[in-house]
């Protein structure tokens, strides 16, 4: 009898035998949906440069892909991702990595790059704390939720990701959450082929921190509750504000053509040389 074979397994590198995740983790559905959506635009990972920081999310290229990946410091990738896609332009540069990593301590590279519109895939897994070092409010942590850091709950209002980085100029924006696989998986392979900044913002759980200590409960009631507090851009045109509070708007909210940073470069250098663009 033969041996049944996962159809991703090739993407994974030979030494990785477990798992990094928690038991009821969204990061893992995020692993498939990335994979998938490379296989189905007939990809290799020899087309890719992976970039991660710091976190648990950061562990989805890292150790993951058998491929070129960069596990950068707290807040750096996509720093790190910039460097990268101007030495190596030909190559589809995705950072990886969490809320705390790409918002906190890295909001200002985030911001930044999308403002530039450099061609590159970022995925901000946001599972709405600070989930591997204990579970510490983080600036996606609703309002009044009670954390390691919070015992009293927290007292800062959140970031809305996708709207910070619609606001900053990238030239594609999508959100999705653990509970909506397929349409995830399609909005990567969007992101992949964008000419431009592609951000795509994952409301992933945690079951560990975040469900435990909040009482948001398990992973199934998680991901429950992501279905039912999800609504289409359309609906939520139809909502007032304060019904919109703990909605999450799910879909493609941006998809634009606009100049890219390296195009430009180019263009600017063969100027420089007299050439014609």
């Amino acid at each position: 009898m033969s041996e049944l074979v996962h159809p991703l397994h090739r993407f994974i590198r030979p030494s990785v035998k477990h798992s990094t995740f928690c038991p009821g983790c969204g990061d893992g559905i995020v692993v498939q949906a990335i994979l998938r959506a490379i296989d189905g635009l007939g990809m290799d990972l020899d087309d890719f440069v992976f970039v991660s920081g710091i976190g648990c999310a950061a562990w989805i290229p890292s150790p993951f892909f058998n491929a070129d990946v960069l596990h950068t410091t707290h807040g750096r990738p996509i720093a790190f991702a910039f460097g990268i896609k101007m030495g190596l332009p030909e190559k589809k540069v995705m950072v990886v990595s969490g809320d705390g990593d790409l918002v906190a301590i890295g909001g200002n590279h985030l911001i930044q790059n999308a403002r530039r519109n450099v061609e590159m895939v970022v995925l901000c897994i946001n599972n709405g704390i600070y989930g591997m070092t204990g579970g510490q409010a983080a600036p996606t942590t609703p309002m009044g939720i009670k954390t390691t850091t919070t015992p009293y709950g927290t007292v800062e209002n959140v970031f809305n990701i996708s709207k910070l980085v619609m606001a900053a100029g990238a030239s594609f924006v999508a959100c999705w959450t653990a509970a909506h696989p397929r349409q995830l998986t399609n909005a990567i392979k969007k992101a992949i082929q964008k000419k431009g900044f592609a951000f795509i913002e994952v409301f992933s759980q945690c079951p560990i921190q975040f469900g435990r200590r909040t009482g948001m409960g398990s992973a199934v009631q998680m991901l429950e509750d992501y279905k039912k507090r999800s609504v289409t851009p359309k609906e939520a045109a139809r909502l007032s504000d304060e019904e919109l509070k703990d909605r999450i708007v799910v879909g493609e909210l941006v998809d634009i053509e606009k100049p890219e940073m390296l195009e430009e470069v180019k263009k600017m250098k063969s100027r420089a040389r007299g050439g014609v663009e």
